[in-house]
């Protein structure tokens, strides 16, 4: 049986005392919510803190508000089921409800909170094992080791995001709210990931994920999320694409935003720009787009499964995001 190693539970009762717990050095002292995946990596001896400091306590985390713009911010300690059933982020942000309504099982979903989906730790079959397990391999670049086992002789780790919520996030245009005791920033999703396995994101040490602010919903704008993966619960995915399209009063396509997740270590908007505006979203056109994003994917062997039959699926899974965006989408705006 797989046991936690020893450590201090501090239970802060304000942001400001959450982000006081967090001085130290690096690795030191780590954050808690529902702690679904934070856990089971401890067991494996991924990760060995000191200290973790539970945010349950934090209810300024678990706040939802309008702003004055007609956009939402979303408190980062809100459970993924909370949000896949609030009603304001299903009838404005569909695409995000369902992205966190699929998370895993509803047992999973009632406890993990959107900051830690959206702070995930990257994934790999050669990272994500038991101590044992991984010390008779010889470890590997993201825990202990020198190599990635990934790619021959590999020197970048490759392990992959596996998180649903940002894919569907960075199709509207999400900004995240870190705090720490040095002050707060904003930064734009996108620029908050990189493509590095090992530390994915941009999020210091000692700064926590407080919020995620959506702007207004555009006229005429719809969005989808898709995740592929072998069971319909449980599972990671080992595709998610997110999709919006803005249509004019005409039923002409205004803009395109294309999301992909789980193939690299970070969830990406693809490059569209070879793909023409102001057509109707004829078959033809959602099939362009989905042959310009098997262009650019490329995934690697870092999950169990066949990284040219995942790259054969990305045109298939972009086909089936436009097919759940077609009864909002038809006749015009």
């Amino acid at each position: 049986m797989l046991t936690l190693p020893e450590f201090e539970l501090v239970r802060p009762r304000s942001l400001d005392e959450a982000c006081a717990a967090l001085d130290g050095e690096e690795g030191e002292a780590l954050l808690i919510a529902g702690g679904t995946d934070l856990l089971p990596n401890m067991k494996h001896g991924l990760f060995t803190p000191r200290r973790l400091v539970s945010l349950r306590g934090v209810s300024e985390l678990r706040e939802i508000r309008e702003t004055d713009e007609g956009g939402l911010v979303v408190g980062a300690g809100l459970t993924l089921s909370s949000i896949a059933s609030h009603p304001l982020v299903r009838a404005r942000y569909g695409a995000f409800a369902k992205a966190a309504g699929v998370v895993a099982g509803p047992q999973i979903r009632n406890m993990a909170t959107l900051g830690g989906n959206v702070c995930l730790d990257t994934r790999c079959s050669y990272y994500n094992q038991t101590e044992f397990w991984r010390g008779a391999l010889g470890y590997c670049i993201k825990k202990d080791g020198t190599i990635c086992h990934v790619v021959p002789k590999g020197q970048k780790c490759v392990a992959a995001a596996s998180a649903d919520t940002p894919t569907a996030l960075l199709v509207y245009g999400a900004k995240l709210r870190l705090v720490s005791r040095r002050g707060e920033r904003w930064v734009d999703l996108d620029a908050f990931f990189v493509n590095d396995g090992i530390r994915n994101n941009t999020k210091a040490h000692d700064e926590i994920l407080a919020a995620v602010a959506l702007p207004p919903a555009e006229k005429g704008a719809f969005a989808a999320y898709h995740k592929f993966s072998l069971r319909k619960a449980i599972d990671f995915p080992l595709l998610s694409i997110a999709l919006s399209v803005q249509k004019t009063e005409s039923g002409q396509v205004a803009s395109l935003k294309l999301a992909v997740g789980a193939l690299t270590a970070r969830p990406r908007l693809m490059r569209l720009n070879g793909i023409a505006l102001g057509r109707p979203l004829t078959p033809e056109f959602v099939s362009q787009v989905a042959e310009e994003a098997h262009k650019q994917c490329h995934p690697l062997l870092s999950v169990a499964i066949d990284p040219t039959w995942r790259r054969d699926i990305v045109p298939v899974c972009v086909r089936r995001a436009f097919d759940e965006l077609a009864p909002a989408t038809a006749g015009g705006s």
